[in-house]
């Protein structure tokens, strides 16, 4: 019996080689950069007219440059909208961005608890139940029964 004298080749040292390392070391690059743009592109204000809040949105960040919590963020706007509008449309945001961001529903209460009392001091109590509708489990009205008690 004879053996071969010839080595066998090694596979893997040509081009292919050098590809496969090349994308195990760009690929990764790319997923967290592109990761990262996408989350920059998320609308995290909760406004829906303005589709991408900027890292340097004065909105979002308090007198001392720290920035704010979106719940915080969005119960401002609120009170802003029931004072300019009605509680009606400030109700009807509120349940707009709970439903466009579901991270929010755990503050949804204390929200509109917090426009229930505003829309008292604005409108007076029976005014304001007026507006009262079950946004986030009837939380408005509690806030202005809590406000006219």
């Amino acid at each position: 019996m004879k053996h071969s004298t010839t080595q066998p080749t090694r596979r893997g040292r040509g081009p292919a080689r050098r590809i496969g390392r090349t994308l195990a070391l760009v690929l990764p690059v790319v997923l967290v950069l592109s990761g990262t743009l996408a989350v920059t592109r998320v609308n995290w204000s909760g406004n829906p007219s303005n589709s991408v809040l900027t890292a340097s949105d004065a909105s979002a960040a308090d007198v001392a440059g720290h920035a704010r919590a979106p719940q915080d963020v969005l119960r401002d706007q609120l009170l802003t909208e029931l004072q300019e509008k009605n509680p009606g449309v400030a109700l009807t945001h509120l349940q707009e961005a709970v439903n466009g961001r579901p991270s929010l529903a755990r503050h949804c209460a204390s929200i509109a608890r917090t426009l229930g009392r505003a829309a008292v001091r604005i409108y007076g109590p029976s005014r304001a139940q007026s507006y009262s509708r079950p946004v986030c489990d009837t939380s408005f009205a509690s806030g202005v029964l809590a406000a006219h008690s």
